[in-house]
């Protein structure tokens, strides 16, 4: 009972032309396909890309560190700027 047989299979086959056309067929399957080797090379290059890390990793922390200083420090200068502008705005 749960199984498909060849002729559900053409039925449906048969109802997908009729829907979509041959060419929008053509068109998915294209996509799909082109989906599924984007997918794996993806993959691929993630598996390449944390060996690569792994390496790097004291590095990066470091980096990180640095530039979430430098971001606390922005914050600050505009915290700073608004504070200015607020008390210009109120003397006026």
């Amino acid at each position: 009972m749960g199984s498909i047989g060849w002729t559900e299979i053409l039925v449906i086959a048969l109802i997908a032309v009729l829907l979509f056309g041959a060419g929008r067929i053509a068109d998915i399957g294209k996509g799909l396909g082109q989906g599924i080797k984007n997918f794996k090379e993806g993959i691929k290059d993630a598996g390449d890309s944390d060996d690569e890390e792994e390496d790097e990793k004291p590095a990066k922390k470091k980096v990180a560190a640095k530039s979430s200083d430098k971001t606390e420090k922005k914050v600050e200068k505009k915290e700073k700027v608004e504070v200015k502008e607020e008390a210009t705005e109120e003397e006026a």
